[in-house]
């Protein structure tokens, strides 16, 4: 039985409201451009015959009530679905403060958007004849109070009942943090461990054990597709960092059960505040980069001295930019051989970065076609 349908998915939107913006020297999220960038988005969208939209968590910039309630509103005027799931930013508190709402108010703002049952912050719903949506929750808050990204035991036993019973369906899975490696070790790695689910190998397994091979994520702020044991991570960068990414995503099954999904990623060029916004985005990340360059080259597993990272940082000032462009390829020859061969890591060229067929590199990140079955 042929199936086809289009989708798009915008992640990390950070939506804030001009009287709610807050400013601080080392921050990436370029928020002042949050409205008009979706807007810009949602002009293209609406003139495609979407099926559904995908918006996979950090909808707001830091749970602010009336940035939710904006967004409510928003989605509400669409002129077709739209699915969401809490993002870190959506739900940074359990109990309401003069900034955030609570954890548990997170699903009565989205009642149209997937939390029919608001009681309960995942879900699974029906978006096609034979294809389920399972939205799940991943901010988790320990007994310190301390958020992290993790399914409780209570959410994963749910997940697997409801893929028991949708063996026949095709599952697509939304959550927020990462399932799939996007980045080296990045499971291990003191900077990026925090974008990983704590427990993705056990979801990973699950999704295995029921075949569902598609899982949209987002969090990392970078275009990126990873593949681990039949299931790609689809991971899209943020609206309001660069390159402000979206994607078109077509998917076919034809009379033979092959099945593929066609991915085209788009670019949001220009807001009234910034006409030039490629340009000036990749620039306002450049200039905030030192700080975090500087970690990067004084923690594990460089180690490298602070006087020496101090020297290296200016000329990585567009790393971050060129990881999260997608399809990266970085090279940087002057540097000492340890760091430039660890800077190569990152390229897209490495294993879970990129399909190689008879030693040919494919590029997958952001304009592809992946061959499911």
């Amino acid at each position: 039985m042929t199936l086809n349908f289009r989708f798009a998915v915008v992640s990390d939107l950070h939506l804030a409201l001009p009287h709610t913006i807050w400013n601080h020297p080392s921050r990436f999220h370029l928020v002042e451009v949050s409205i008009s960038a979706f807007e810009s988005v949602l002009e293209h969208l609406t003139q495609l015959d979407l099926d559904f939209l995908l918006l996979p968590g950090d909808l707001t910039q830091h749970g602010e009530p009336e940035n939710h309630a904006w967004l409510q509103q928003r989605l509400a005027q669409l002129p077709f679905p739209v699915y969401v799931v809490p993002g870190n930013h959506d739900v940074p508190v359990v109990l309401a403060d003069q900034q955030s709402i609570a954890f548990a108010d997170f699903p009565y703002y989205y009642t149209k958007c997937g939390y029919e049952d608001p009681q309960q912050i995942y879900y699974i719903r029906q978006l096609l004849p034979g294809v389920k949506l399972i939205g799940l929750n991943s901010n988790f808050f320990n007994d310190q109070g301390e958020q992290v990204g993790c399914l409780d035991s209570k959410q994963l036993r749910w997940l697997e009942e409801v893929l028991a019973a949708s063996a026949d369906e095709l599952i697509l899975v939304m959550v927020h943090h990462n399932v799939v490696e996007h980045l080296p070790n990045q499971s291990r790695h003191p900077l990026a461990n925090r974008y990983m689910l704590a427990n993705s190998a056990e979801l990973l397994q699950l999704l295995k054990r029921y075949g569902v091979k598609l899982v949209f994520t987002g969090h990392l702020h970078v275009q990126d597709v990873a593949y681990s044991d039949g299931v790609y991570d689809i991971t899209t960068g943020s609206l309001v960092s660069y390159p402000h990414p979206y994607r078109v995503l077509e998917f076919h099954r034809d009379n033979q059960g092959g099945e593929w999904l066609q991915i085209l990623s788009h670019r949001v060029e220009s807001v009234p505040e910034f006409p030039d916004l490629q340009q000036s985005s990749r620039q306002w990340m450049g200039d905030r980069s030192f700080p975090f360059l500087i970690k990067l080259l004084t923690n594990s597993p460089l180690n490298l001295p602070l006087s020496q990272a101090k020297e290296l940082a200016p000329g990585l000032r567009d790393f971050w930019a060129t990881i999260a462009d997608g399809d990266a390829m970085l090279d940087y020859p002057h540097f000492p051989l340890e760091v430039r061969h660890y800077i190569q890591t990152y390229s897209a060229s490495q294993p879970n970065s990129g399909i190689t067929t008879g030693g040919t590199l494919t590029l997958i990140d952001n304009n592809s076609t992946l061959l499911l079955g």
